[in-house]
């Protein structure tokens, strides 16, 4: 029964330790936080709309892009990154919830992935989603939509 339970608790805690986990992989999922960084630091913002635990593509563009060291070591230096995630079984809370909503409307969002690229203000550069190619593609992509902004 003891471990049980302990089994429970573990799966509870990491359960609610995703939405810091995606901050933790330099992942943001509030806006305004994003919005204050990208100001603090003078940077645009790559927001991220995804069905991160059911979208084929958007499965595979974490996986083919995001996940990839390269694309890591660009994104450190040069975005905010923020997910606007709308997942089948992760747990949100009702604020991040009602948040991703209001995003998706705002910026006329209908598919996923669709990847914004915004300006410090949240204003958008440019629009993308998946690309294939890998990591250096769709960084050279991102800095194509830095260059005519």
């Amino acid at each position: 029964m003891k471990k049980v339970i302990l089994s429970l608790f573990i799966v509870a805690t990491i359960m609610a330790a995703i939405p810091a986990m995606a901050s933790g992989n330099g992942w943001l999922t509030n806006f305004d936080e994003a919005k204050k960084e990208a100001a603090a630091k003078n940077l645009p913002i790559l927001a991220d709309f995804s069905g991160s635990d059911w979208c084929g593509w958007c499965i595979k563009l974490d996986k083919e892009v995001f996940s990839k060291a390269s694309f890591k070591a660009y994104a450190k230096k040069n975005l905010v990154l923020l997910l606007v995630d709308f997942p089948s079984s992760k747990s949100q809370s009702a604020d991040l919830k009602s948040q991703n909503q209001k995003l998706a409307k705002k910026y006329g969002v209908r598919g996923y992935p669709t990847v914004l690229l915004l300006d410090k203000n949240g204003k958008v550069i440019g629009k993308t989603g998946y690309q294939p190619g890998g990591p250096e593609k769709y960084i050279n992509s991102i800095k194509a939509m830095l260059a005519k902004s």
